[in-house]
């Protein structure tokens, strides 16, 4: 079953879209913390909170949850969405799962030119054919170019998030456009690292064109 769908100027908002009312650019302010594995970042009062803060060992940003609420941004996005999103293999405009297709895979859309390849990484979720098409006739960023990719197997690898210096607890912003760095579980910046979404790595990859599909949205 999918979710409340939301329209905003006549156009689908996305499910992973944040709102007016999510502040998810807004961190709480953490501080440094030794524990298993060794030092790393915590929030103050953490322990309170059962482990709700961190999934894998990892802390994630704290995000209100109020779709629906105010206008769209719709060009942020929210981050427990979009973690679930990833988990569950969710479509990242309806919401709905994408276990849909006979061959079992999954569709992946992303901005630019450069085809999707084997092992790569993203912290796009899926979506669906349909979706896909209405996503690249409605959103302007899609229309100047994007590509696609039919995905076997999506492999989680670890997140995109803030990373902060474990000295000064500065926040080290990366040159992309929301200063998201990605880390993986294994590489030790991670325990300095505010996750605001999963990253998995793409297998069984091929490369395909929507026009090929025949989509109508």
């Amino acid at each position: 079953m999918s979710p409340q769908q939301y329209y905003e100027d006549g156009l689908r908002v996305p499910y992973v879209a944040s709102w007016q009312y999510e502040d998810t650019f807004m961190p709480t302010p953490v501080e440094r913390r030794h524990g298993v594995g060794g030092a790393g970042i915590g929030y103050l009062g953490e322990a309170r909170t059962g482990g709700v803060d961190r999934r894998n060992g990892v802390l994630w940003v704290r995000a209100p949850l109020a779709r629906g609420r105010g206008r769209a941004r719709l060009g942020s996005v929210h981050p427990l969405r979009q973690r679930q999103a990833m988990s569950h293999m969710l479509c990242q405009v309806c919401g709905a799962d994408t276990f849909d297709r006979s061959d079992e895979r999954h569709m992946v859309l992303a901005r630019g030119e450069t085809p999707i390849r084997e092992g790569e990484r993203t912290a796009s979720p899926p979506v669906h054919e349909s979706c896909a098409a209405e996503s690249v006739r409605d959103c302007p960023h899609l229309r100047r170019g994007h590509v696609a990719a039919l995905v076997r197997h999506f492999q989680p690898w670890g997140v995109a998030g803030l990373l902060h210096h474990p000295k000064t607890l500065k926040i080290r912003y990366s040159g992309t456009r929301d200063g998201l760095t990605f880390v993986g579980f294994g590489d030790p910046h991670i325990r300095w690292t505010l996750a605001a979404r999963d990253v998995s790595t793409l297998h069984g990859v091929e490369a395909i064109d929507l026009d090929d599909l025949h989509l109508t949205a």
